[in-house]
C-alpha cells in the first residue's frame, strides 16, 4: 500500500489544544461498519456488555525534553527509551556536534551524561551519572514534557499540562508521550464501568519518541517502527484470557494497549506474559488475534496510527468515519475526542 492511501485533509482548527473538561465530556464516535453513532465518552458503559474487559496502559509520561551543554554548544535532547544495559536512547538536535566520550551537562540540575554512541539516524546512547530515584528526581528538575508539535506551546508546557497529559492510570515511569485514549477516563466513569460489570486489566507500554516521527517512505511496507518497551504480567494475561473465554470482549484502550496485546498473543489469540521490546507495525491485511474492540483518539493523516485503525475497522470505513468527524467538528489528536471501533467483518 502507498502512504497516499492514508491521507486526508484536516482543518487545522480541529486540532485540540486542550482537553475537554471534565475529561469524560469529550465526544465519542461509535464506528460499526457503515453505522456511526455520536455520543460522549461518559456513554461508554452503555456501549459495552457486562463481562467485557477494558485493557488500559499504565505508563507514566516523564519530563523527557532536556537541554544539554557540551562546552559552549547548546543541544536539545529528547529521551526515547531505556536500553537493556542501563543507558538511554535519545534524539539529539545538532547531533553532529556529539561524539562518543563527550560529556553533557544538563541545564536546571547537576545531571550529567556521557555519550556512548552516535547513530546515523540522529539518535545517541547516553549513560547518565545516576539512576533510580535519583535520576527521576533530576529529570523533574531538568526536564519538561515533550508535548506533540501540534499542541502549540511556544513558551513551553503550561502548568496544567502536567496533569492534563497524564492518564488516571499512570503508574510506571517511562513514556515520552501519553497513551492518549486513556486521557478521557475519570473516577466517575471508572465507577460506572465497574457498576456495569466491565472488567479491567492493566498493561504497560512506554510510548517512545518514534510516535511523533512521520512516515518518510511512500511504500508503506518499507517503513520500520521504533521499538518500545512493554510488559504484560501473568496476572493481566490470565484476567484477559478468562474474560474472553467466558464470552466477554477484549476492549483495548488506545493503540498502545492494542499493539502490546497483539505482540503478546499466540496464534490462538491467547495473551501470554510478555516483557521486552515490540516494534509491531499493523497495516490493512493484519489478522487481529487478541483484541475485539478498540477505543482510540483521532489520528494524523499518513500516520502509522491511522494505518492501524484502518487495519482494524477497514480503510473505507475509517475514511467515512473521519469525514463524518471532520464535518461534525470533532476535535483531533492527543487532547481531542475519541472513537470506539468495531472490527471489520
Amino acid at each position: 500500500m502507498r502512504l497516499s492511501d492514508f491521507d486526508f485533509v484536516l482543518p487545522p482548527e480541529l486540532i485540540a489544544q486542550a482537553p475537554a473538561r471534565p475529561r469524560d465530556a469529550a465526544r465519542l464516535l461509535h464506528v460499526d461498519g457503515s453505522r456511526l453513532g455520536d455520543g460522549r465518552v461518559r456513554d461508554l458503559p452503555g456501549l459495552l456488555t457486562p463481562g467485557d474487559i477494558l485493557v488500559t496502559n499504565d505508563t507514566r509520561v516523564i519530563p523527557a525534553q532536556l537541554t544539554a551543554r557540551r562546552g559552549e554548544a547548546r543541544i536539545g535532547i529528547t529521551l526515547d527509551r531505556p536500553l537493556p544495559d542501563g543507558s538511554w536512547q535519545a534524539l539529539a538536535r545538532n547531533a553532529r556536534r556529539l561524539a562518543p566520550g563527550d560529556t553533557l551537562r544538563f541545564e536546571g540540575s547537576d545531571l550529567n551524561a556521557d555519550v556512548e554512541e552516535r547513530r546515523a539516524d540522529g539518535s545517541v546512547a547516553l549513560r547518565f551519572d545516576r539512576d533510580g530515584d535519583a535520576f527521576a528526581a533530576a529529570l523533574e528538575q531538568a526536564g519538561a514534557l515533550a508535548l506533540p508539535p501540534y499542541i502549540a506551546r511556544p513558551d513551553g508546557p503550561r502548568p496544567e499540562d502536567q496533569a492534563d497529559y497524564q492518564t488516571v492510570f499512570a503508574r510506571e515511569d517511562g513514556a515520552v508521550a501519553a497513551p492518549t485514549a486513556g486521557l478521557h477516563f475519570t473516577s466517575p466513569l471508572l465507577a460506572a464501568l465497574d457498576a456495569r460489570g466491565i472488567g479491567r486489566a492493566t498493561v504497560t507500554l512506554h510510548v517512545g519518541v518514534g510516535t511523533f516521527l512521520p512516515v518518510r517512505v511512500e511504500e508503506v511496507s518499507e517503513h520500520r517502527m521504533h521499538a518500545e518497551r512493554g510488559l504484560v504480567t501473568a496476572e493481566a494475561a490470565a484476567a484477559i484470557n478468562a474474560a474472553r473465554a467466558a464470552g466477554g470482549r477484549v476492549v483495548a484502550v488506545g493503540t498502545t494497549s492494542l499493539r502490546l496485546l497483539e505482540s503478546a498473543a499466540d496464534e490462538a489469540g491467547r495473551v501470554q506474559a510478555f516483557a521486552g521490546d515490540t516494534d509491531i507495525f499493523i497495516t490493512p491485511g493484519y489478522r487481529f488475534r487478541a483484541v475485539d474492540r478498540l477505543m482510540t483518539n483521532f489520528h494524523l493523516p499518513r500516520s502509522t496510527l491511522f494505518m492501524l485503525v484502518a487495519a482494524f475497522s477497514g480503510l473505507e470505513t475509517m475514511r467515512a468515519a473521519y469525514a463524518h468527524a471532520i464535518t461534525e467538528g470533532y476535535r483531533f489528536f492527543s487532547y481531542g475526542d475519541a472513537c470506539l471501533l468495531e472490527p471489520a467483518a
